[in-house]
């Protein structure tokens, strides 16, 4: 239940890295206050065409793309050469966060759940709650405060029934922890009745094995029904398909490093998905109604949902979720989600580290955004 390939992985760690604040400074919006989206598009391929082993980056307003740009290998050479364009699919890393926040969020008010009803009715019945368990709401976990503090990056289903029964000692505070949204995709099952609470399999392992398999394919049929299908979104996965992107180290040395089948971390993280994937879930998401009403969406993105920074600018306020999965050596994937001001959004993948040694992609991104608004 926990594969090699999984174990000493690095993962993103939300608001505990990079400069930005959560909180959202105090702007006067200027009403003529605009991105100059060309200065920005050529500030950032500056930016980082010479420090990356390749990215891609797309831009939409309203839904429609008004700035792309694809730079270098996806694949190198020596593993099949492949470039970066916007449909080729990578591992998305903890922007798989975004996708299980809208469907736990989906899922809530479905079911007319408030999102501080307390989570310990929903979880196993056979797993023993440890302390202060009782305690840990959903909106706890979608905001990192459950209290969890494990200093790994783990999230598998072994790793969790064992912290849930060591309890929670800092209840309210934030830690970003990748099982908070694994918790989110066992929730999701149990609330939907595709496993009873009080469900019993076998003894030990098998139980274990059982519940694991149940929970990942509830949530992953739940995402695919309700989160991607209405946004037009086909083939995204939490395996690795032989034509997704390759992570690298930065400068560049020897072959990439292939991150894997990540079923066992659905939930905090293992979608692989291409920009144009993530961008059409977030504009459907943002502006269709079809995932959740528009007025949810909002709600959603103003309680931190799934994501990490929210930032005041001149002409208006910015939500991220940032991506990052890399092996020992160095290997590195990397993503970024915006909902931007103006009606836009923007990701952007890069498969490696920023330069050497390694910039933090949110602020690189992010800061040259802020500097190439005008008016």
């Amino acid at each position: 239940m926990r594969p090699d390939h999984v174990v000493g992985v690095i993962s993103s760690r939300g608001l505990e890295e990079g400069t930005a604040l959560r909180e959202v400074p105090k702007f006067d919006k200027k009403p003529k206050a605009h991105l100059d989206v060309e200065s920005f598009g050529n500030a950032l391929h500056a930016a980082l065409k010479a420090i990356v082993a390749g990215y891609v980056m797309r831009l939409r307003r309203h839904g429609s793309t008004i700035w792309t740009l694809e730079w270098n290998w996806a694949k190198y050479p020596p593993d099949g050469g492949e470039g970066w364009n916007p449909d080729v699919r990578m591992h998305v890393a903890s922007c798989s966060k975004l996708i299980t926040a809208m469907a736990m969020t989906r899922v809530l008010n479905a079911k007319k759940i408030s999102y501080d009803a307390k989570i310990i009715s929903h979880l196993p019945g056979y797993w023993i709650k440890g302390p202060n368990i009782d305690k840990i709401s959903f909106r706890d976990l979608m905001t990192h405060r459950s209290g969890f503090n494990t200093g790994k990056s783990d999230s598998d289903y072994e790793f969790m029934k064992t912290t849930v029964a060591l309890g929670v000692f800092d209840h309210g505070n934030y830690h970003y922890q990748n099982m908070n949204f694994g918790l989110c995709r066992i929730l999701l099952s149990t609330i939907q009745g595709v496993v009873a609470v009080n469900a019993n399999f076998g003894p030990g392992l098998l139980n274990d094995i059982t519940w694991d398999v149940l929970t990942v394919t509830g949530y992953t049929q739940y995402v695919q029904a309700h989160v991607f299908n209405p946004a037009g979104v086909a083939g995204a996965s939490l395996d690795h398909p032989t034509p997704d992107a390759l992570a690298y180290t930065w400068p560049v040395l020897g072959n990439g490093w292939n991150s894997g089948d990540l079923t066992t971390m659905a939930g905090g993280a293992g979608w692989h998905m291409s920009v144009d994937d993530l961008l059409a879930v977030m504009g459907t998401f943002r502006r269709n109604g079809t995932i959740m009403s528009t007025t949810h969406a909002q709600t959603m993105l103003d309680d931190g949902f799934g994501i990490d920074l929210i930032q005041g600018t001149p002409v208006g306020t910015l939500y991220n979720k940032n991506g990052l999965w890399a092996d020992g050596a160095g290997h590195t994937e990397q993503s970024l989600t915006y909902f931007l001001p103006e009606d836009m959004e923007l990701v952007v993948l890069a498969n490696s580290p920023i330069g050497f040694p390694g910039q933090f992609f949110r602020d690189v991104v992010t800061n040259l955004y802020t500097s190439h608004i005008v008016g």
